[in-house]
Order: C-alpha cells, then sequence, then structure tokens
C-alpha cells in the first residue's frame, strides 16, 4: 500500500490573488509530491509501508529514523496547512473556537499576536501552530518537519513558514504572509472540527 498525495481542497487557483496557482503547482505539486515520492522510497519493504500516516509519524519519531519522519511529518503537516486555508477565508473566529481563543488567551488580538510572532520567529524552515495542550489553546512553533503530535498536543490549525510557502508571492516579506493567511486565508472551520 503506496502513500498517496492527498487532493487538494479546493482548486490551485482558489485561494488567489494571495497565494497564487503558481505557488500551489510549485509548494503541492513538487515539493508535497517529492516528500510522497521519498516516503514509498524509504519504506519500500518495511512495516512502516502498511502503516496508517500517523503511525508512521509516531514510530518513526520513536525509532530516531528521521529519514522516514521527515518525509512522513511533512506529509501529514501540508495536508492539515492545506485545510487550515480556504477561499474567502480569514478574520475572526466564529463558533466554540472563537469563544476558546478569547477565554485562553484574552481576545482574538492577544491570539493574532502570540500566532504572528509565532510565526515571525521561527527561525528557518517550520511551523507556527494552534494546538490544544492539556486543554488549553496554545499558540506553538515547530522546527522543519516537527509537529504537535510528538508532544502530546492536538493540532487545530497551522501555517507553514517555510520558504516556499510564501517566497513566490511575498519574498522575503514573511509578516505579510502571516498577516494575509490570518486576514484573508484561515479556515475557522477546520479548527472548530478539529476542537470538537
Amino acid at each position: 500500500m503506496a502513500f498517496e498525495l492527498p487532493a487538494l481542497p479546493y482548486a490551485r487557483d482558489a485561494l488567489a490573488p494571495h497565494i497564487s496557482a503558481n505557488t500551489l503547482d510549485f509548494h503541492y505539486g513538487k515539493h508535497h509530491q517529492a516528500y510522497v515520492t521519498n516516503l514509498n522510497k524509504l519504506v519500500e519493504g518495511k512495516p512502516a509501508a502498511s502503516m496508517p500516516l500517523e503511525e508512521a509519524i509516531k514510530k518513526s519519531w520513536t525509532d530516531k529514523d528521521m529519514g522516514v519522519f521527515n518525509n512522513a511529518a511533512q506529509i501529514w503537516n501540508h495536508t492539515f496547512y492545506w485545510h487550515s486555508m480556504k477561499p474567502n477565508g480569514g478574520g475572526k473566529p466564529t463558533g466554540e473556537i472563537g469563544e476558546r481563543i478569547t477565554r485562553d488567551f484574552g481576545s482574538y488580538e492577544a491570539f493574532a499576536e502570540q500566532f504572528k510572532q509565532a510565526g515571525a520567529t521561527q527561525f528557518g524552515s517550520g511551523w507556527a501552530w494552534l494546538v490544544l495542550d492539556g486543554g488549553k489553546l496554545k499558540v506553538t512553533k515547530t522546527p522543519n518537519a516537527e509537529l504537535p503530535l510528538t508532544a502530546g498536543q492536538k493540532a487545530l490549525l497551522t501555517m507553514d513558514v517555510w520558504e516556499h510557502a510564501y517566497y513566490l508571492d511575498f519574498q522575503n516579506r514573511r509578516p505579510d504572509y502571516i498577516g494575509t493567511f490570518l486576514d484573508k486565508l484561515v479556515n475557522w472551520e477546520f479548527a472548530n472540527k478539529n476542537l470538537a
């Protein structure tokens, strides 16, 4: 059973003008696909080849098999990231996630400030996350392929801050990309589903 590239939840041009079809052609079509191709080569003939993706991530993390971990986790992270955005997204959250953000951060603005800070200060490649940790919402960041799963946290939302996520559209202006993610792209319905 080979791992496969999950389908995007929208057309490649659906996030334009904020994230272009050109970026998705490279980011999804090349980078995300490469992780799938690499993982299938790495697990060929091994037990991980028949495991669900999350199990392969956990086992490779425990076994310190970083080649498998990096590629498996990047497949998971990217799939989660695509769903963390939607056309005509962004703005303040509604529903339970909105209530919990106000409760745990004090206000949406306080959350947004922490989330922007996490994304802007992640040195090099990585991710900013909204997670559920011990019943409380937290903002966290991870380097490279690392993800909340290995820290015992439940991911609710993520933003990719690897340069290939934004460079074609924003060049070196990571803070502008982060602001656009929150104001125009973030998918709060997805976060609400993950919280449930």
